[in-house]
């Protein structure tokens, strides 16, 4: 693909634009090309912008290739309008998660994307004026927009008779665009529309047409008609954002800075290790290696480039008529319309029950590999604290200490990390009335020091839940591991609620299980889980499980369904300690929604261990 890319335009003319940012550039001495590149990349607004972007751009591989960017027109609302779809963008997707939609900003397409030579793209800037001017006064004063609904699909369709008047106008700028800047530009076929959600779940489609509802699209609204542009190279790969900055730790690691995006290609991340992708910096052009746990997904659009707009104004030919919006037809005033704002708090008031899904802290193997133990043990097998990270001392078993090779306790650091969730959930007012836990050590512990955190201990105390427990097929000894019993738990000072019956018994558990048995097993184990705790009881229901939990426990809650095998593997190793989801109750609907958790995830770098005599004294 690369290489046709590069046959496309290897052969093309350049010619030397006579703009005014230009030539500032040629006189600091850049080529003209690469100049030309830099306006563009920035969307030739100052030559301050070109000169910031080629100075980031120092060490980009790809500084001197040919390949042009990608262009297309888009007709977008401004004002009141702009704000109420971007109220329901935020709403839909805390509610029913992201959807295709959140890509892209509200607009509708005139011309989907096409290339353009970078000496030439000032030609697409007079020409959009030009055309703009020549339909300025048959443009609409106003748009009626009609609500359509299918089980993937929510969006405003455009009037046919003014679908028209876009279409002409598209029409005229891709001739025009064809003719002069010698681009192939198709203008859109398709009725107009404006989407609102797009390959969403079809259970959510209830909730999005009620957020869609509260819509009124004849808000006051100026119509702009705007020119993007895109980096062709990166159109398939997947966009992150960097939450933090990171200094590279050796010569094939990315350097990235707070807000930096950052292209990333799925295919290419199956070599990477575990913790890390491959990327290319959206800011400097360089590729390396990036920690995952300092990155968000952000949107397609983020990375975009907004050129040129026409603005039509249609304000003095505007009628003040209250407007209508039909759902499939069916017309709905809404004079008295309410926000999406609004609908929120109608909804907040029949919330009723929350389930938060967490994995356990850092485990001590996770630090210190599977022979973490012989590191701890004296000649005569006692337990001394070999390092910091080791905790200071563990529970007594009946049977040998070997059991804690295959149920690892919580290092130092897991320990602290879970109660500092706990003391974040008590900051935020979380008021948790049911604990869950794996029959797993570490998961046992990190709900206790969530409630120490909380200042639960010992108001609410931990239901041991064998069903719980992770994917048996995932266990390296091939076995059930030998859990701490109620007895030695209790022994070891753990707010254990003895009078707690078990949906699933420890004996029931069965090493190796086939996937589709494990998410079987959680499925029914949710549905225990949410039955045991009264529904008229407001508060929220905390299980502490594993990676796997996550997944397995909130989708089948959220009435999602299951992951590919696979997928769901991959998926698991990108969840951090005390990674959590959050599900909410609906009461009128009687159903669960994934939405954001109450707070914040928490991340930190590596410390590895230090030895003065090989570091300081080493010639």
């Amino acid at each position: 693909a690369e290489a046709q890319l590069y046959a496309k335009v290897a052969n093309k003319h350049r010619g030397r634009s006579s703009s005014a940012l230009l030539e500032p550039l040629l006189a600091k001495g850049f080529p003209a090309h690469i100049a030309q590149k830099a306006l563009v990349a920035t969307g030739q607004k100052t030559t301050e912008d070109a000169v910031k972007w080629l100075h980031s751009h120092c060490n980009d591989p790809s500084l001197d290739d040919p390949i042009p960017q990608e262009y297309a027109l888009y007709l977008c609302p401004t004002g009141r309008l702009h704000s109420r779809l971007q109220d329901f963008w935020k709403e839909s997707k805390r509610q029913c998660g992201k959807n295709r939609a959140h890509e892209v900003f509200p607009h509708i397409t005139l011309c989907d994307f096409f290339t353009c030579e970078d000496q030439k793209v000032e030609l697409l800037y007079d020409i959009l004026k030009r055309v703009g001017d020549s339909f300025s006064q048959s443009f609409p004063p106003s748009i009626s927009l009609t609500l359509h609904a299918s089980p993937s699909y929510l969006g405003f369709f455009i009037d046919d008779s003014q679908a028209n008047v876009f279409k002409s106008f598209a029409a005229a700028f891709a001739s025009e665009a064809s003719a002069l800047a010698d681009c192939h530009v198709k203008p859109s076929l398709k009725q107009f529309h404006l989407t609102l959600a797009h390959r969403f779940y079809p259970h959510h489609q209830k909730t999005l047409e009620q957020l869609a509802k509260c819509i009124n699209p004849g808000e006051p609204c100026q119509w702009v008609a705007a020119l993007y542009s895109r980096d062709m190279r990166f159109v398939y790969y997947q966009t992150l954002r960097a939450l933090f900055q990171y200094k590279p730790q050796n010569i094939d690691e990315l350097m990235i800075n707070a807000g930096d995006l950052i292209y990333v290609n799925p295919a290419q991340q199956s070599d990477v290790s575990e913790g890390w992708v491959i990327g290319t910096s959206h800011r400097t052009g360089c590729r390396g290696f990036l920690p995952e746990n300092y990155t968000e997904r952000a949107h397609e659009a983020d990375t975009w480039v907004k050129h040129r707009e026409y603005v039509f104004d249609t304000a003095s030919r505007s009628s003040p008529k209250e407007p209508n919006v039909k759902l499939n037809g069916e017309a709905h005033n809404l004079s008295m319309s309410r926000s999406v704002t609004n609908v929120l708090s109608l909804q907040n008031a029949a919330l009723r029950r929350a389930v938060l899904v967490m994995r356990h802290g850092e485990r001590v193997d996770q630090v210190f590999g599977k022979s973490w133990l012989q590191q701890c043990l004296t000649a005569d097998g006692k337990y001394y604290r070999a390092d910091l990270n080791f905790p200071s001392s563990l529970p007594r078993q009946k049977d040998s200490m070997k059991q804690f090779e295959c149920d690892p306790p919580l290092s130092c650091c897991g320990i602290f990390q879970s109660r500092l969730i706990g003391e974040a959930l008590l900051d935020q007012e979380v008021t948790v009335s049911y604990v869950y836990s794996s029959p797993a050590l570490r998961c046992v512990q990190t709900a206790q020091h969530i409630l120490q955190g909380l200042k639960l201990n010992p108001k609410v105390r931990i239901r041991v839940e064998p069903g719980l427990f992770e994917w048996t097929k995932w266990e390296a000894s091939r076995a059930i591991p030998n859990f701490m019993t109620m007895a030695e738990l209790l022994e070891a000072s753990y707010n254990i609620d003895t009078s707690y019956r078990t949906h699933l018994s420890l004996s029931s558990l069965v090493p190796s299980e086939s996937y589709e048995d494990y998410v079987s097993r959680s499925s029914a184990v949710i549905k225990h889980i949410t039955s045991a705790c009264p529904s008229k009881g407001k508060g929220v229901i905390l299980i502490v499980g594993h990676g796997s939990s996550l997944a397995s426990l909130t989708r089948a809650l959220a009435g999602l369904p299951s992951r590919d095998s696979g997928d769901f593997a991959q998926m698991v190793r990108k969840i951090p300690s005390l990674g959590m989801c959050f599900c909410e109750e609906q009461k009128e609907e009687n159903k669960w929604q994934m939405v954001n958790p109450p707070v914040k995830t928490l991340t930190h770098g590596a410390n590895t261990a230090f030895d003065w005599r090989n570091t300081i004294l080493e010639d």
